[in-house]
């Protein structure tokens, strides 16, 4: 049996060849014997081959022992809350995210949404479906669950309702879930939605949502400048992470929305920790200190980050890549919750998004990141350290090597996945530096990768 479909952090691999039902009933009774659970939630995303494999999915957790609530439809933000909520053994849904539209796969969570990666029970499940099953004495119940009512409340939790106003608001589903979503949420908003590629198709008519891409930026940033909008966002397919553009139609860097969504949540919460990922910090740094927050550095990835914030009690964290998470999500990761947060801060600043970013792109201009397929990389950065470490400021290996100087600092770690470096490079106030030290490092790069 091929069980190449299982990754360090979830499940994702082609349809029918990598996953299909019939893995997938033997993965829904593998989790059961590896977790233990007697109540599972089961979602899944608008893929065509979603519902049946989480049929399939959903016969094996019961043959297992398990009860199956099923919430149908749903981004993965919603089976996370919904485990969390109604206080279930566990959570799985059914999705590939932004992977090509002929492939799928599943997000695993334990009780109070934990979730379950490769070092915590993924690997287990994964040996496990190789073994003969037999089916538990008892077999267990299905029985659908409505969560986007309490779904939706919660949501609206994180927002004063009272000092929003009307604005424009562009949003792209990319045909992904996120649209059923924008129009529950629309009848207690006073925005007006332009809706682009709203309707939710696992065809993908207008290419798999993932707008982290350039090329599938224009539709929401031509629809931000032909409607005179406040902002656009556009999300992936399962809408755990969205994207912003500001109201010239620019896409605004992950980086410097981690900063702004710190500042306004503690703001709220009057203080507390904010995570963040070490690629690109400055600017988060010197927002959580001014906030009166107190900024704490993780690995880079879900998992890391939500342990994290469980084990200092954080309010929020964020990562450049548009993950973001909040304790009262469960210290899990939201497309909505940001976007609600944004608006809520131009509705109560009366700026506008460019002039809240403008500042802090000046204040600490930055590369983006910047992947080079490299044959040697631990080689590679290690050169990269015996170069740039002596006389750093400061030289860290919390995520890959991240070497600081007094007005420049950078990030160079493997991809986990692919035989690529992904390089950061921010600067102090001085965008030539950064962008002289980019030019430098990748120069450098390549006569060692030669």
């Amino acid at each position: 049996m091929d069980l190449s479909c299982f990754k360090a952090y979830d499940l994702r691999g082609r349809v029918p060849d990598q996953l299909n039902p019939i893995l997938a009933e033997k993965i829904g009774r593998a989790y059961v014997e590896i977790t233990g659970a007697k109540k599972v939630i089961v979602g899944y995303d608008i893929r065509l081959s979603s519902p049946e494999i989480a049929e399939a999915l959903s016969s094996g957790l019961m043959a297992a022992g398990a009860d199956v609530f099923d919430i149908g439809l749903c981004g993965t933000e919603q089976v996370y809350f919904a485990t969390s909520h109604y206080q279930m053994d566990g959570g799985i849904m059914v999705t590939a995210s932004h992977n090509p539209k002929d492939h799928n796969g599943m997000k695993m969570v334990g009780p109070e949404s934990r979730p379950i990666s490769s070092d915590n029970g993924l690997n287990d499940i994964r040996d496990r479906v190789l073994e003969p099953f037999s089916d538990a004495a008892e077999q267990g119940k299905y029985e659908t669950l409505e969560v986007m009512s309490a779904y939706v409340d919660h949501l609206l939790g994180y927002i004063d309702a009272g000092s929003l106003k009307p604005m424009t608001i562009v949003c792209n589903a990319g045909n992904g879930g996120a649209g059923l979503v924008i129009d529950e949420l629309e009848q207690h908003l006073p925005f007006d939605f332009i809706k682009v590629h709203h309707e939710a198709d696992g065809h993908f008519p207008n290419g798999v949502p993932n707008p982290i891409l350039p090329e599938n930026r224009s539709a929401t940033a031509d629809a931000v400048l032909q409607n005179g909008a406040a902002m656009g966002i556009a999300w992936d397919g399962d809408y755990d992470r969205c994207f912003f553009f500001d109201e010239t139609g620019r896409f605004i860097e992950g980086y410097y929305i981690v900063g702004l969504l710190a500042d306004q949540f503690l703001r709220k919460t009057g203080g507390g920790k904010v995570i963040h990922d070490p690629r690109l910090t400055w600017n988060t740094l010197d927002l959580v200190e001014a906030a009166g927050g107190e900024a704490i550095e993780s690995k880079t990835g879900h998992a890391f980050i939500k342990q994290r914030m469980r084990d200092e009690d954080a309010v929020y964290g964020g990562e450049m890549s548009a993950h973001h998470y909040f304790r009262d999500f469960a210290y899990c990761d939201s497309g909505m919750i940001p976007w609600l947060l944004v608006a809520e801060r131009l509705c109560q600043s009366g700026q506008t998004l460019s002039s809240l970013i403008d500042a802090r792109i000046e204040a600490y201009p930055a590369s983006g990141e910047i992947n080079r397929t490299i044959s040697d990389p631990p080689k590679v950065i290690a050169a990269i350290e015996a170069r740039y470490g002596v006389g750093a400021k400061s030289v860290s290996h919390v995520d890959g090597l991240s070497v600081e100087f007094d007005n420049w600092r950078f990030n160079l770690r493997m991809s986990n996945t692919e035989p690529v470096v992904r390089l950061n490079v921010e600067a102090r106030g001085d965008k030539a530096l950064m962008e002289a030290k980019t030019e430098e490092l990748l120069a450098e790069m390549e006569r060692l990768n030669a």
